[in-house]
């Protein structure tokens, strides 16, 4: 999920690009880069680190031309650096290219492109692109436009791509798969944009490419193809939103478009990862059979959200490989004197890569022999050092304070990391690992399914926006559900709530109910059903107001409930990921009726770097 600017016309590019981009780098801020055309040589200046970084390395020697493009990078392939960063060209120097997404397959291209004698300068996936586009150009004597076209045959995976060629300085040539592009025309102008704002100073009719679109932009026309070459009829859209507007997408804040974004967060943790005959392939793991069965004991490490992420992942890996699983608060672990030794595998899971206190978990799990797998959003985050493999969730940036999206990729990314080792340990039958994938490949479509209820949790945050207290039960996977609704109320809306283990209750948390309290229960899962029915029946004995999240069409769930959320079913330890979404709109809606700032709750940092 990158910033991406281009712009052809007859004013010099680099300060269209630079506002844009600026604009845009909430989408990508660990590096930035430009390239410019002028005088039939693209220049090319690129940072890492935010934006400031790039603005002072033009300042002194800007460069000059009308065609450019521009990049804010979030980095998924290669460490977030100088050499790493978008723009990238091709061996002439004469294509250069930015691109958002990935390309699956690219290490076979790059095997191919050097046998050619194709040198290539960074570790990333984009730059296989650029040499792809030379070899086609040199080959068949092409256009850029004719070049994309073919090239865009031998990608797979996820992109939004955006190239401009020397030796055609007044056009800008685009193609999206999946990840959003916007092109736009306005007199003697053409723009191109991986989100609104960077183009609202300049045209409010803009072009957003469909899936399986290439564009070529000149000043003042936009002509739109699909992948075989064959041109079709752009459908363009007026906007009315200001700029602020526009960076969230029109959604009133930065959490609630997060949110939203889930579905194609999830996409993209899975993309790639799942392959046909019903496997899991982890590329980034690449240790042999005989040391993944070596391993006895499992310890989780993480803080916050990224904690209740690993009670989801303890019961996943202890169902699917039988290996024992500890789980630790990070900030605990060291203190506790824990047995490891070179048999024990420490996973350490953190949102950012930066928060201290796992940074440290992992650290002592290594001096004590143990091998350490990291779990994470950021490319080149003090974690990925640290670990000897690293699963990336590939969310993209979350402005929003409380963790929505980067959540959720963690539980699909550590569902893929369990099935993964009870696949190479052979610990579960080929049906059921082919049932749980086949039900994985499905879970964007559930996760937009269940966006589809976010009316139904609004008219419930007004009825209960004035309480002063919240108990969230559940039972086995349900039990975290429970814990990291009540967090993410806790945080942002600032009621006291509670995220218990329903067989608990009559242990002490019992005595809090009392009448009109609000209680949200979990019932999805087949294994504790009727216990946790039996939970509600107990909490409704006392007076509660209770707030289930049910599968659809429940009929003895809906008897039971004063608030009712239906979620789509799905296996049982799959489940957190369909159920946290309501429980999210829960605790954003309340803080709205209350008139709170979502995205900035008070006294939090979006990542916690000192213990």
């Amino acid at each position: 999920m990158c910033g991406i600017v281009g712009y052809v016309g007859s004013d010099e590019a680099l300060p269209v690009l630079l506002d844009g981009m600026t604009k845009l780098e909430y989408r990508g801020y660990d590096s930035a880069g430009v390239a410019v055309l002028a005088e039939g040589t693209i220049s090319v200046t690129k940072k890492a680190g935010q934006i400031g970084a790039l603005k002072e390395a033009v300042a002194t020697d800007p460069p000059a031309g009308t065609l450019g493009i521009g990049h804010t990078r979030w980095a998924t392939h290669g460490a977030p650096n100088d050499v790493n960063a978008h723009p990238h060209r091709d061996c002439s120097g004469d294509i250069a290219i930015v691109h958002n997404g990935i390309i699956e397959n690219h290490d076979v291209l790059r095997k191919e492109l050097e046998d050619e004698g194709h040198t290539f300068t960074s570790e990333t996936d984009t730059e296989v692109i650029a040499h792809l586009l030379e070899s086609i150009v040199k080959e068949r004597s092409c256009s850029l436009l004719e070049a994309v076209t073919a090239a865009v045959d031998r990608l797979e995976g996820a992109f939004a791509l955006v190239c401009i060629s020397a030796k055609e300085p007044d056009r800008i040539v685009v193609a999206r798969q999946e990840p959003p592009m916007i092109v736009g025309a306005a007199e003697g102008v053409g723009l191109v944009a991986s989100d609104i704002p960077a183009l609202l100073a300049y045209t409010r009719d803009v072009i957003p490419l469909e899936n399986g679109q290439i564009a070529e932009v000149t000043p003042g026309r936009v002509r739109v193809f699909d992948f075989k070459g064959h041109e079709v009829e752009p459908k363009s859209v007026h906007v009315e939103w200001d700029i602020d507007a526009a960076e969230k997408a029109g959604f009133e804040d930065f959490m609630l478009k997060e949110i939203f974004e889930q579905p194609d967060a999830v996409r993209n943790t899975i993309r790639g990862r799942l392959t046909p005959e019903g496997l899991v392939d982890l590329e980034e793991v690449t240790w042999d059979r005989d040391r993944i069965r070596s391993i006895d004991k499992i310890v989780i490490v993480a803080c916050g959200t990224s904690f209740h992420a690993g009670l989801v992942a303890r019961h996943a890996i202890e169902h699917w490989t039988r290996i024992p699983v500890e789980l630790d608060r990070a900030s605990e672990f060291r203190y506790r004197d824990p047995v490891l030794d070179e048999n024990s595998l420490v996973i350490g899971i953190a949102q950012s890569g930066e928060t201290a206190d796992t940074l440290a978990a992992v650290r002592f799990g290594k001096e004590m022999g143990a091998t350490v797998v990291a779990i994470t959003n950021v490319v080149g985050s003090s974690i990925t050092r640290e670990a000897d493999a690293v699963v990336f969730t590939h969310a993209g940036p979350e402005i929003g304070v409380a963790a929505t999206k980067t959540y959720l990729s963690q539980l699909v990314a550590i569902n893929l990391f369990a099935l993964y080792l009870a696949q190479e340990r052979g610990t579960m039958p080929d049906d059921k690992m082919q049932a749980t994938v086949d039900e994985m490949r499905r879970l964007p479509e559930m996760v937009e399914e269940v966006l589809h209820i976010s009316g139904d949790v609004q008219r419930a945050a007004k009825r209960y926006a004035d309480a002063e207290d919240f108990l969230f039960i559940g039972r086995g996977v349900g039990h975290a559900v429970a814990m990291e609704g009540a967090l993410k109320l806790k945080e942002i809306s600032y009621i006291h709530a509670e995220g218990y283990a329903a067989g608990e209750l009559k242990h002490g948390a019992i005595a809090l109910i009392e009448k009109n309290v609000p209680v949200v229960a979990i019932l999805t899962g087949w294994r504790m059903y009727d216990k946790m029915l039996a939970n509600v029946e107990e909490v409704r004995a006392r007076g509660a107001d209770t707030i289930l999240v049910a599968p659809q069409g429940d009929e003895r769930a809906r008897s039971l409930a004063n608030e009712l959320f239906e979620v789509p079913p799905t296996r049982p330890l799959l489940t957190p990921i369909i159920d946290t979404i309501p429980l999210q709109l829960l605790a954003y809606y309340i803080a709205k009726e209350k008139g709170l700032s979502p995205d900035k709750p008070r006294n939090l940092a979006k990542s916690v770097t000192v213990e």
